[in-house]
C-alpha cells in the first residue's frame, strides 16, 4: 500500500501502531474469539480493559485522586449544553471566553440553560490573536469559566492555562488534549471529543473534580447528570465500546513514545518545522495568526494567488498528502499536526510546498 500522510483536522490520524494491534485483535480480542464491538460491557474481560484504560490515562496526565474520569458518548457539541445544565442552575451566570468558532458555538448552546458572559472575545479580530488574561472581564459569581485552548479553524492556541480565582474553569481541549504536559489541578472540569488526539469519533473524555459533581442545580434526567456516570464507572447506559478500546490503545501507544512531555516536544518542532516554511517562502504562503497565538495542532495557511489552491490540493493528494483542504469558513489549506501524524509527514508536506512554489511561482 503507498504510504500517505493524513492532515485531517477530525476524524483525524491514528497512530499506525494502534491501527494494527486493532486490526490483528478484531475478529479475537482478549483471546475471547469475539471482536471487543461483540462483548458485554458488563463482562469480565470488559470491565478490566476499562479499568486498565483508565488506569494508564491516569498516570498519562497524572490525574489527581479527587478526579473523575468519564467516558461518554456524542461529541464535544453535545457537553457545550451538556456542561451548564451539570455546573449551573437556573438564573446562574457562567463567563465565556471566545476566541474561535467552537467558542462561540459553546456560548451560544450554553445561552440555553445559564446567562452567558461573553468575558473576552477576539472576533472584532477576526480570531486571529488571543484575548489577553488582563482584557478579561470575568464575573465574580460565575457558577464556571469557558474556553477553548485550541481552536481547529482559525488556528490559534493558549499557550498557559489563564488564572480565574477560585471559580471552576472548564476547557475544550478537543483538539489538544494529551498533546503536551497537562496540570490537570488548574481545572474544574476538561472535556474532549476523541476524534483528533485519543481515538474515534463518538467519545468524549471527561475529567471533572468530584466535588462539581455534587451539584444538582436543576430537576433533569438522570442520562443527562454527569454524577450519574461517575457511579456508574461511565457505564449508565451500553458506552461506546470500540471508541473506548481504542482510546486504550492510544494511551498505551503514548506512554510508549515517552508520555505527554515528549509528544509536547515533539509537537513542539512539527509545528515549528511548518511554520518556519510558510514564513521563509518569500510570500508564496501566508499565515495571518499573531505568532504568539499559533496553533501547534492545526496550521491554516493560504497561498499568495488562491487560483492556484485547485492545483495545490489535486496535487498534493497526488503525493500522498492528504485533507489539506481548509476549513470552508477560511478557505485556503489546513494541515493538522496531531499527535498521531508523525515528523515524516511534515517533512514530507514541507518538501512538496517547497516543490509546488518552485514549479508554479
Amino acid at each position: 500500500m503507498t504510504q500517505v500522510w493524513n492532515f485531517s483536522a477530525g476524524p483525524a490520524a491514528l497512530p499506525r501502531p494502534v491501527l494494527e494491534r486493532a486490526q490483528r485483535e478484531l475478529l479475537d480480542w482478549d483471546g475471547s474469539g469475539m471482536s471487543v464491538m461483540e462483548q458485554s460491557h458488563r463482562g469480565k474481560r470488559f470491565v478490566a480493559m476499562a479499568a486498565q484504560v483508565e488506569a494508564d490515562l491516569r498516570e498519562l496526565a497524572a490525574i489527581p485522586a479527587d478526579y473523575a474520569v468519564l467516558f461518554l458518548q456524542g461529541g464535544a457539541t453535545q457537553h457545550f449544553a451538556q456542561i451548564p445544565m451539570n455546573l449551573a442552575g437556573e438564573g446562574d451566570v457562567a463567563d465565556y471566553v471566545v476566541n474561535g468558532h467552537w467558542g462561540a458555538k459553546a456560548a451560544s448552546e450554553a445561552a440555553a440553560y445559564v446567562r452567558v458572559n461573553v468575558a473576552a472575545s477576539s472576533q472584532a479580530d477576526g480570531y486571529l490573536r488571543l484575548p489577553p488574561r488582563a482584557e478579561w472581564r470575568l464575573d465574580p459569581n460565575a457558577a464556571y469559566v469557558h474556553y477553548t485552548p485550541n481552536e481547529t479553524i482559525h488556528g490559534v492556541e493558549y499557550r498557559d492555562v489563564p488564572e480565574v480565582g477560585g471559580v471552576p474553569l472548564v476547557a475544550d481541549m478537543s483538539s489538544s488534549i494529551l498533546s503536551g504536559p497537562l496540570d490537570v489541578s488548574r481545572f474544574g472540569l476538561v472535556y474532549a471529543g476523541a476524534q483528533k488526539n485519543i481515538g474515534p469519533s463518538g467519545l468524549v473524555l471527561m475529567i471533572v473534580r468530584r466535588d462539581l459533581l455534587q451539584r444538582a442545580p436543576r430537576p433533569m434526567a438522570k442520562i443527562f447528570r454527569y454524577a450519574e456516570y461517575a457511579a456508574a464507572d461511565s457505564m449508565l447506559n451500553t458506552p461506546n465500546t470500540w471508541g473506548w478500546y481504542l482510546a486504550g490503545l492510544t494511551f498505551q501507544w503514548l506512554k510508549e513514545q515517552g508520555g505527554l512531555a515528549a509528544m509536547g516536544e515533539r509537537n513542539r518542532a512539527k509545528a515549528e518545522r511548518l511554520y518556519a516554511a510558510i514564513d521563509g517562502s518569500g510570500g508564496y504562503y501566508r499565515n495571518p495568526v499573531d505568532p504568539a497565538a499559533r496553533s501547534r495542532m492545526n496550521v491554516p495557511f493560504t497561498l499568495h494567488d488562491s487560483a492556484l489552491d485547485a492545483d495545490f490540493l489535486r496535487e498534493s493528494e497526488a503525493a500522498g498528502l492528504m485533507a489539506l483542504k481548509g476549513h470552508k469558513a477560511l478557505g485556503g489549506m489546513r494541515a493538522s499536526l496531531y499527535n498521531a501524524v508523525p515528523p515524516e509527514a511534515v517533512d514530507a508536506l514541507v518538501a512538496f510546498m517547497r516543490d509546488f512554489a518552485a514549479r508554479h511561482g
